[in-house]
């Protein structure tokens, strides 16, 4: 609030205190200037020249805000009182500079040059051409400085808009080719992978149907089953690609843990789920998070550690939802190197990481592998 309250209270001095002292300085330097012309002391000086003085001091301190009265004010006092050296540059400077070539400059120049008129004709007639040279470079030389001055701020105002916004076109640039980036993506994703979880479902469902035994039937069952859910989360993540929406998994809470889990147990996995009842409540994103995290963990295992006993541990308080997957170490292999992206890892840590969580993994002592992953219920986000 002070501080909202100093920024406003100096927005007539561009809202820097530099230049409020500045423009004490400068209010001040004509006082100075008469105090050292009468050697130290302005009890020579005539009243109409202290009231020029107070006159010009106020007005120079507020000339930022106001130009164009600032050097009316001055240009009438020095028509009737004293004039003061200082006081009409830096009026004239102020109102050029701010204004620029407008009819108010102008009719300030007019004012100042007839605030001059007495001085000069003050002057003797041998030194009137002298005197009008002085008296008008007084005034020309400020309104042209104040000029040269409002056209480079004009032209620095136009350079800075010239380059902010060739860098809005470069970003819309850039965007139009991450978009397009993301369309040619999920036409590849679609043309390819789509195509071949489609073969398995179709292969799965032949097979369901001309199973030699009940047991043959369940497997292909389940791998038509997983097929089709591969294709809805496919499809989901295709859409995301070409509509930059964020894709829903098929279960945005703990509960999905229990199908993930559920799933491999039918496909003749070894997992034991352990989880309180019923499933925690969290936040969307981490409920999103922590089922990706536990479907790549049993990926992970499935892959790297075929026909082992893997464990899926899910705990929640009021601060910290912890999940953890540890698989045992594998006796046997796929007849067949199953292929790797080398992305899972990657992938969930930056899921939780997202969160705000934290994610460990590594080998444990009897040679199997685990997951674990730690998510706050609770973001501080000041």
């Amino acid at each position: 609030m002070l501080a909202e309250r100093t920024r406003s209270w100096l927005s007539w001095w561009d809202g820097s205190p530099r230049s409020l002292l500045f423009d004490l300085a400068v209010a001040a330097a004509p006082i100075a200037g008469e105090f050292y012309a009468h050697g130290g002391r302005l009890g020579d000086t005539s009243p109409l020249t202290i009231a020029a003085l107070i006159t010009g001091f106020l007005a120079l301190v507020v000339r930022r805000r106001f130009p164009f009265a600032v050097a009316m004010v001055v240009a009438a006092s020095s028509l009737a009182m004293d004039p003061v050296i200082g006081l009409s540059e830096v009026a004239l400077y102020t109102a050029a500079s701010r204004i620029g070539p407008r009819p108010l400059t102008w009719i300030a120049l007019a004012a100042h040059l007839v605030a001059e008129v007495p001085l000069v004709w003050g002057w003797d007639r041998l030194y009137l051409g002298a005197a009008t040279t002085v008296v008008g470079s007084s005034v020309v030389v400020p309104l042209l400085l104040g000029l040269w001055v409002f056209g480079r701020r004009r032209d620095l105002a136009e350079y800075r808009e010239q380059a902010a916004q060739i860098e809005r076109e470069r970003e819309l640039l850039a965007e139009r080719a991450v978009e397009a980036q993301r369309r040619e993506i999920a036409r590849e994703m679609h043309d390819v992978v789509a195509h071949r979880i489609g073969v398995v479902s179709r292969h799965a469902d032949v097979l369901a149907r001309e199973a030699p035994d009940e047991r043959s039937a369940e497997l292909a069952e389940i791998l038509r089953s997983t097929s089709a859910t591969a294709m809805s989360e496919l499809n989901d993540m295709l859409r995301a690609l070409r509509d930059e929406a964020e894709p829903e998994p098929a279960s945005t809470s703990t509960t999905g843990i229990v199908d993930l889990v559920d799933g491999a147990v039918r496909s003749g996995s070894n997992v034991r789920l352990d989880m309180p009842e019923p499933a925690p409540e969290v936040p969307p994103e981490v409920g999103r998070a922590a089922y990706r995290v536990v479907q790549e963990a049993l990926t992970n295992a499935a892959k790297h550690a075929p026909h082992a006993a893997v464990r899926v541990e899910v705990r929640c308080d009021d601060e910290e939802l912890a999940v953890t997957v540890t698989n045992r170490r594998s006796t046997r292999g796929h007849d067949v190197a199953l292929p790797t992206s080398g992305f899972g890892l990657v992938g969930m840590r930056e899921r939780v990481a997202l969160t705000g969580g934290t994610l460990h993994t590594g080998r444990t002592d009897d040679g199997g592998y685990r997951v674990q992953a730690a998510f706050p219920l609770t973001r501080d986000d000041t």
